[in-house]
């Protein structure tokens, strides 16, 4: 299995091609749904503070799911 270099970012790993292709077809899947959002916001008849609460919990679910994928670590701080 192939493993891609982490991101340049602390706490963040090396990760394998399936993990890489899972987050990929969430992010895919989530572009869908965001645009079907902003449909939704271009209509009269939708509550735009309640279409910004599901676009929120959309976007956080999405970075819930990923990060479980990816599995990102604390980070060690220097001393204090």
């Amino acid at each position: 299995m192939t493993e891609h270099a982490g991101l340049p970012v602390a706490g963040y790993r090396a990760q394998t091609s399936e993990a890489v292709h899972m987050v990929n077809l969430n992010k895919q899947d989530e572009e869908r749904i965001l645009r079907s959002i902003d449909h939704y916001a271009t209509l009269t008849d939708i509550d735009p503070r309640w279409l910004a609460i599901a676009k929120t919990h959309i976007e956080q679910g999405f970075m819930a799911m990923n990060r479980a994928i990816f599995k990102p670590e604390r980070v060690h701080l220097d001393a204090e």
